[in-house]
């Protein structure tokens, strides 16, 4: 953990970022569960021509993933309209995507899942029935812009077992998890 624990304000809604194979949906699920929190698997909100090019090993650019990040904004958006918590996947690889899902400018965290190279392409090798392959990872790095300290972000390392990443989240986040 590289982040120092911080009060987080309520409602509000934790987007799990990074690159494909950090872990984004296990720590998510875990997180959620734990939280009693809204979840939903960004994932799932790509267009199918979203899926298909990534399974066919193309990489999206930003005019692919802009109907994508705008679901996942709204996601956002509906939750902390009706005064609730969720968590959320998205990979929002960029500083840009993260402005436009924090389009309001509160009630969003981003947790970073940061790993090596080599550990989260060890752990794609070993995922299956996912769409996304291993060959996109170096494509993901490639556009990956770390979240800066003005960002509502906190940076969590992976290399512990999944449920005690959602722990560390939870007690850098002051949540009860």
């Amino acid at each position: 953990m590289t982040a120092p624990a911080k009060n987080l304000a309520l409602p509000a809604v934790l987007v799990l970022m990074g690159v494909s194979g950090c872990g984004k949906t296990t720590v998510a699920q875990i997180l959620a569960e734990r939280l009693h929190w809204a979840f939903e698997e960004g994932d799932a909100l790509h267009p199918q021509a979203n899926v298909d090019k990534m399974a066919a090993g193309h990489p999206l650019d930003d005019a692919d993933r802009a109907p994508w990040l705008a679901k996942v904004a709204d996601w956002v958006d509906a939750r902390l309209d009706a005064g609730e918590c969720g968590v959320i996947t998205c990979s929002a690889l960029k500083r840009s995507y993260r402005a436009l899902i924090d389009r309001r400018g509160q009630g969003v965290e981003f947790v970073y899942l940061h790993g090596s190279r080599e550990l989260i392409a060890s752990r794609l090798a070993g995922r299956h029935g996912h769409f996304m392959p291993t060959s996109l990872l170096d494509s993901q790095f490639a556009t990956l812009e770390e979240p800066a300290a003005d960002e509502p972000a906190i940076r969590v390392e992976i290399g512990e077992p999944p449920a005690a990443i959602a722990t560390d989240i939870a007690d850098a986040l002051g949540l009860p998890a």
